[in-house]
């Protein structure tokens, strides 16, 4: 573990997916646990506690623009497993999930196949090196709809929540909850 952080811009566009890309299958796993730090003035938490596999960061994520989701500066800071248990505790808002990096028609996504309350959601996230990349996406077959405008898809609101909490939000996309059989 180093002692250091890394700042970056995060650009990115979030989608539900239509289904489970067949590109997951054989793929690997990495196993997260997001713990949010809630905000007393009802904003979207910012402040987010990760265990990703054996590793661990604090991250704090802010917009670069309040009405738009799809850029954010990140500022991550390396932890050690002791540092994460001691805070782990600081919140009950917890997302848990399985994530699949994969390619999908040439563009790398990051699948998200939501665990525990969240069971069924599946989400997946294309990121991008410059505003005209994410401009000029179009999204493969397997996304449903571009949710990256969507508040409630955010993972600080998600945090804490069950599916049957968000589901009149997703059946306003007509999403049906997928599984990995």
């Amino acid at each position: 573990m180093t002692d250091i952080s890394v700042s970056s811009i995060e650009l990115e566009l979030t989608y539900l997916a239509s289904s489970l890309p067949k590109e997951i299958n054989g793929a690997a796993a990495t196993t997260l646990k997001d713990i949010y730090v809630p905000q007393t003035d009802g904003i979207h938490p910012r402040l987010r506690i990760r265990r990703k596999g054996d590793k661990y960061e604090i991250t704090k994520k802010v917009p670069i623009d309040e009405n738009d989701a799809s850029a954010h500066t990140e500022l991550t800071i390396p932890l050690n497993q002791d540092e994460f248990e001691a805070l782990e505790h600081t919140s009950n808002k917890v997302v848990q999930k399985d994530r699949y990096k994969i390619v999908i028609d040439g563009h790398v996504a990051e699948v998200d196949v939501f665990t525990g309350d969240l069971e069924g959601l599946v989400v997946i996230d294309f990121e991008f090196d410059t505003e005209e990349e994410k401009s000029n996406f179009v999204a493969p077959n397997v996304c449903l709809a571009d949710v990256t405008q969507e508040q409630f898809i955010a993972g600080g609101k998600l945090a804490g929540k069950r599916y049957a909490d968000i589901q009149d939000e997703l059946d306003r996309f007509n999403f049906k909850p997928l599984k990995i059989s």
